[in-house]
This record gives structure tokens, C-alpha cells and sequence, in this order.
């Protein structure tokens, strides 16, 4: 019986396997999902590579994950010992 193929996979044919194309299908998913800026916080963030997005609305180019758009760090503060 077959089974219901992944989105966006089927350009693969039987190669590489079911679980490759499987944990593929779901990162495209992701990457090609919509995404909020986190400057402006309008829906408009195309991926212009991999690690850097932009924002067509705010018109902001800033770094993030490879696939998905992700909140900015907070700032971590070091904590000196003086002995």
C-alpha cells in the first residue's frame, strides 16, 4: 500500500531513503514557513541565505538561525570573581 509522500520531496524519487527525505521535507517546511520580524514585528521575512534574513517591510537585514527566524539573545553579563 504507499503511503502519502512529503511535501516538497518528491523531486528525490527512491533516492537517499524515507527518513532523509522525511527530516528534509520537515526542515523545508520550516524554512519556507512565514516568519516575524524582530525589529518591526510584521510578517514579512524572506530568507536570503542561509543564516541571513531580510524584512521587506522594515526593510531590515539581520543574522538568525539557518531555517527558522528566532528571538534575539539576551545579553549575557559575566560575572567577575576578585580574590
Amino acid at each position: 500500500m504507499a503511503e502519502k509522500h512529503e511535501k516538497g520531496v518528491k523531486r528525490y524519487g527512491v533516492r537517499y531513503g524515507r527518513t532523509t527525505k522525511k527530516k528534509l521535507g520537515r526542515i523545508e517546511a520550516l524554512q519556507k514557513g512565514t516568519h516575524q520580524c524582530p525589529y518591526c514585528h510584521y510578517v514579512k521575512v524572506a530568507r536570503i541565505s542561509a543564516g541571513i534574513w531580510h524584512c521587506s517591510k522594515c526593510d531590515a537585514t539581520f543574522t538568525s538561525r539557518a531555517y527558522v527566524v528566532t528571538k534575539p539573545a539576551a545579553v549575557k553579563t559575566e560575572r567577575s570573581l576578585e580574590i
